[in-house]
């Protein structure tokens, strides 16, 4: 039905006959000729109805109105000097139509304006509903198609240059939960047992590890029932990546040149290699997080020593309790920011205190280096305290001194919260700016307050760092994130390859002998058959791909995603279904609205 894309054509092709398919984006009649803008999803093309030049098409434009489907033959002529467009690709031609055949017309008003001369925002849930629609304009187009790009480059990376096979792993599995809830779906054939979708592939990427497939690759659906944000989703995709016989400095540096391909493909951006690498440890003493942000130099100070026997018990006691005393040094925060923001009911002290912090303490810088400091801090900080506070926080002439003070976990987040959000106020980030680094040597576990036992971290298939198996309790894992201007795009690690060490880690994480055979008795029997020493990496690409289109929720890089309820407007998922269906399944709902709700 066509010869060309709306959007390939280029003035190597004027004189030449071609047939287009496509949607008006827009009409316009320019006394008594009709412009056409015709798209499709590579682009759009001006068409040109005459009634002089071209009669015969004239009457059919006159008709035609946006989002009608049509197609459209005509020779391709060069645009006169004053209506060359340089913003389309196509800005140099334009098509004189011959014909024109309506395909299907527009029955309904449209919700919302589709062409891409239009501005107008447009409610999310609108876009949602009416989703087919939304995918026409040119923003979310453009996002689909740099999505289809980054997987594109993704594959002749993994297969053409670095011999990774793909594999593809099963959908319906057994409930293992690796820290999220498990989609389930009852089994018909098997009344009473279940299946499980897929929170990842990582036990069979195991196994296939075991099976001397050494380097597989699967851009693979993922299910996990957890409270939504906007850059999560209960679906997602992710390129699920493992490598047998790799240390991992090599898994890493192979990781960097997959990444280095992906950016100079798909954005041509050369991102200088290695990519710089920080402990976990040392990350959240610097920035307070295991992601951080690295555009911008605010970092944190930990001034616990100095100030831990002052009389300021806000401070001292923090230290004695077990936490922490840290600063967030602001340069000329003195000229920038107010006293009015950081008191109680000031911006700053509302993202410090929904980050779970009291308030903040602050201390001005002045000329000659003399500090201004507030209520008891004035009083109980020494001439040498103020000294050392100095030396070790670098304060000048100007600097504004922020301070948290409590348990770390709080004092950390907080003092995070308020370095990225003043690192926004005070244009210290450049947009523009890519950094992408590694985070290494997470700890093995974390303890689980609520459920008072240890938890692994990453998943208890990550390996222990070899020097400390004796404690694995304290343990290092041999564990790596991988983090793009602050946002977490990747995370791997070496795996347990030995039944032994995931017997004793399973048992660090209070899982029975008689559960862990349970739930993963068919891994630990694989270990016995000659397992190779392996390790790999998990990304979100619809988190990667949102950062590159710089969009602020995953759901704009995703064809027909959920909403923060995790329904789908489109198609009204999930729905009710017939008791029919339910009895043959020998389920049934406890459910019972509330009723309000009915």
């Amino acid at each position: 039905m066509r010869t060309h894309y709306c959007g390939q054509l280029r003035t190597d092709h004027l004189d030449k006959t071609v047939t287009l398919c496509g949607w008006v984006d827009r009409r316009r009649d320019h006394g008594g000729v009709i412009f056409i803008d015709l798209r499709d999803r590579s682009g759009i093309v001006q068409i040109v109805s005459d009634p002089q030049r071209t009669p015969q098409s004239y009457p059919d434009a006159e008709f035609l109105r946006n989002e009608y489907v049509v197609q459209i033959t005509g020779k391709v002529s060069q645009r006169p000097e004053e209506s060359l467009n340089p913003k389309l690709p196509t800005g140099e031609i334009e098509i004189y139509a011959e014909t024109i055949q309506l395909l299907n017309g527009r029955n309904k008003q449209l919700p919302f304006l589709v062409s891409t001369s239009e501005t107008e925002t447009v409610r999310e849930d609108l876009r949602l509903k009416y989703r087919y629609l939304d995918l026409r304009r040119y923003s979310m187009s453009q996002n689909l198609h740099l999505r289809h790009q980054v997987f594109k480059a993704i594959r002749h990376f993994l297969e053409e240059e670095s011999n990774f096979l793909e594999v593809e792993t099963p959908i319906l599995t057994r409930s293992t939960p690796e820290g999220a809830r498990d989609y389930l779906v009852p089994s018909r054939v098997n009344p009473g047992n279940w299946y499980a979708l897929p929170q990842s592939p990582q036990l069979f990427k195991q196994l296939l590890m075991v099976s001397g497939f050494d380097r597989y690759y699967q851009i693979a659906r993922c299910f996990r029932d957890e409270d939504l944000r906007a850059d999560r989703q209960p679906e997602f995709t992710q390129l699920d990546m493992e490598m047998s016989f790799m240390s991992e400095d090599e898994i890493i540096t192979l990781n960097e040149a997959l990444m280095t391909h992906v950016f100079k493909t798909v954005k041509n951006i050369d991102i200088p290699r290695p990519f710089p690498r920080l402990t976990y440890k040392e990350s959240r003493s610097r920035y307070g997080t295991d992601k951080p942000d690295t555009r911008f130099a605010l970092e944190l100070v930990d001034v616990s020593a100095i100030v831990k026997d002052c009389g300021f018990k806000v401070f001292s006691g923090a230290v004695k309790q077990g936490g922490i005393v840290k600063v967030l040094p602001i340069p000329q925060g003195n000229d920038t920011i107010s006293n009015v923001r950081i008191k109680p009911g000031g911006d700053l002290f509302t993202e410090a205190t929904a980050a779970g912090a009291k308030g903040i303490a602050y201390v001005r810088v002045k000329a000659g280096k003399e500090l201004e400091t507030i209520g008891a801090i004035k009083d109980n900080l020494s001439e040498e305290q103020k000294q050392q506070l100095l030396e070790l926080t670098g304060a000048e002439p100007g600097h504004l001194l922020l301070f948290g003070a409590g348990d770390t976990q709080t004092v950390n987040k907080s003092l995070d919260r308020l370095r990225l959000v003043l690192g926004e106020q005070l244009g210290l980030i450049d947009p523009d700016k890519v950094n992408l680094l590694w985070v290494t040597e997470f700890p093995m576990f974390e303890w689980n307050v609520d459920e008072k036992r240890f938890e692994a971290l990453h998943h208890p298939f990550t390996a222990p760092h070899p020097e400390d198996l004796e404690d694995l309790k304290n343990a290092r894992a041999q564990a790596y994130d991988l983090v793009y201007n602050g946002v977490e795009i990747g995370g791997g690690s070496l795996r347990i390859h030995q039944r032994e060490i995931q017997e004793k880690v399973f048992e660090a994480i209070g899982l029975s002998k008689e559960s862990a055979e349970n739930k993963f008795g068919f891994l630990l029997e694989a270990f016995e058959y000659g397992t190779p020493p392996h390790g790999g990496i998990a990304y979100g690409l619809d988190r990667l791909v949102m950062l590159l289109a710089k969009e602020e929720s995953i759901r704009d890089v995703i064809a027909f995603p959920k909403t923060q309820q995790a329904s789908c407007l489109l198609t009204s998922a999930p729905s009710e279904v017939d008791k029919k269906q339910l009895k043959e399944l020998e389920v049934t709902s406890t459910y019972k609205p509330k009723p309000n709700q009915q």
